[in-house]
């Protein structure tokens, strides 16, 4: 037990700094990102007790953080698209393009799929009506709030939102068929 207990102790010196770095380039809230990492090694510390030894650590703990970061990813995305506080603010959401992709250091499978996922985007974004990409790369990609959009443009804010919505919609269904083909 005590080879195990200095694996794991030289396991998580020699990784908690690159880690660390995976993690914040993905997770802007240095708490959150934090949470995150602790997470990981605290699951790796479990995993690592169990019977079957993991023979990769860095690779199993690298998988763990974006499986964690992607999890988060989605319990935030389950949010409505924007929620509006009573004096027509947006609420603290963020979504994060980059999270959805795979990263750029996960390797040349990874590099490839990324590429198509770019590409199909690209094409579905110019599908798109030009009032929905309009408010879709405003609000998704420059991360300007729908207040200020309505302000710029005179479009009330509940046309934006539908707007975006429709957008998204879309979006969606082309890259699903792109998630679908290269199984992510």
């Amino acid at each position: 037990m005590k080879d195990r207990d200095s694996d794991i102790t030289a396991t998580v010196v020699r990784e908690r700094m690159k880690l660390g770095n995976f993690i914040r380039r993905r997770v802007r809230d240095p708490g959150e990102a934090e949470d995150i990492l602790q997470d990981v090694f605290y699951e790796f510390v479990q995993a690592y007790r169990l019977p079957a030894p993991i023979e990769q650590a860095s690779a199993w703990l690298f998988r763990a953080a974006r499986n964690r970061i992607i999890d988060r990813f989605r319990k935030k995305k389950e949010q409505p698209l924007s929620e509006l506080t009573d004096d027509g603010e947006e609420a603290d959401y963020e979504y994060r393009l980059d999270l959805a992709l795979p990263a750029h250091d996960a390797g040349p499978e990874a590099l490839y799929a990324r590429a198509a996922l770019l590409e199909t985007l690209q094409d579905a974004l110019d599908d798109l009506p030009p009032n929905q990409r309009d408010v879709f790369i405003a609000h998704e990609l420059e991360g300007r709030p729908f207040k200020a959009l309505a302000a710029e443009t005179g479009v009330a804010i509940n046309t934006l939102l539908a707007r975006k919505r429709y957008a998204v919609l879309h979006l969606r269904a082309r890259l699903q068929v792109v998630y679908d083909e290269l199984d992510l």
